[in-house]
């Protein structure tokens, strides 16, 4: 750790209720980056007993920092830092290439790959013909191992007419056949997951997730990519850079 503990010591003399203050205090360091994703955080004893508070407090403390997805407990093991993906809204990249970035090993776990013939929304979405025929894959997006996002992807068969042709990256795959998308709309909004997400992702039935509906677009301005994540929000974070 690259602080001393005693700079999260709560004032006594101040309004706002000392497990809070605590909180507060570790979330800013987390966000600092003094812990790294799965480093394990002081137990309550020993916050408890450095920063002369008692264990209910350094547990109300820990507890709301567990419910805003930033801890972790490990039954046996202790509070961990919650890996987090930040993936900035103003660049078109990948999901592997921003985990490799960010140092994570990202991977994939295939639920399907197959063709047919396109589904109403996709041809909406994609501005296709009726009968077109598509490429779908559908898989849970994992970084060291931990399921991240259940993903479904849905491909003009034109540009990707074998779909087990994937084995890693989708554009990484679409890059190298020239049909790679150059940029991309994104709507995002909160749901919960379903009994089935849930049972997918790891995670509680009707925990919120972030539903992500990305289609991308290729150079010479054809729709060629349909896109639907299901993130989990305890992993998952998208950073806006804002200017005026």
């Amino acid at each position: 750790m690259l602080s001393p503990l005693n700079d999260f010591k709560p004032d006594s003399e101040s309004a706002t209720p000392l497990y809070l203050q605590l909180s507060n205090k570790l979330a800013t360091a987390i966000h600092s980056g003094i812990w790294q994703p799965d480093e394990a955080l002081p137990s309550e004893r020993t916050l408890s007993e450095q920063l002369g508070i008692s264990r209910v407090t350094a547990r109300k403390a820990i507890d709301m920092l567990c419910e805003r997805g930033m801890l972790t407990r490990r039954q046996g093991s202790g509070t961990f830092i919650t890996p987090k993906l930040e993936q900035p809204l103003s660049r078109l990249t990948n999901f592997s290439e921003e985990l490799r970035q960010r140092g994570f090993v990202p991977g994939s776990q295939w639920i399907s790959r197959e063709t047919g013939v396109a589904a109403p929304e996709e041809i909406l979405s994609l501005g296709l013909s009726p009968n077109t025929v598509v490429s779908r894959l559908k898989r849970l997006r994992t970084a060291d191992n931990v399921v991240m996002a259940i993903e479904s992807s849905t491909i003009p068969a034109q540009y990707l007419p074998n779909p087990k042709a994937v084995t890693d990256s989708l554009y990484g795959y679409l890059d190298t056949h020239g049909a790679a998308p150059t940029r991309a709309l994104q709507h995002i909004r909160a749901v919960n997951a379903t009994p089935e997400q849930a049972k997918l992702a790891g995670i509680k039935q009707g925990a919120a997730m972030l539903f992500i509906t990305r289609v991308g677009y290729h150079s010479n301005g054809a729709a060629i990519e349909l896109t639907h994540s299901y993130c989990r929000s305890d992993y998952y974070d998208f950073v806006a850079e804002l200017f005026r």
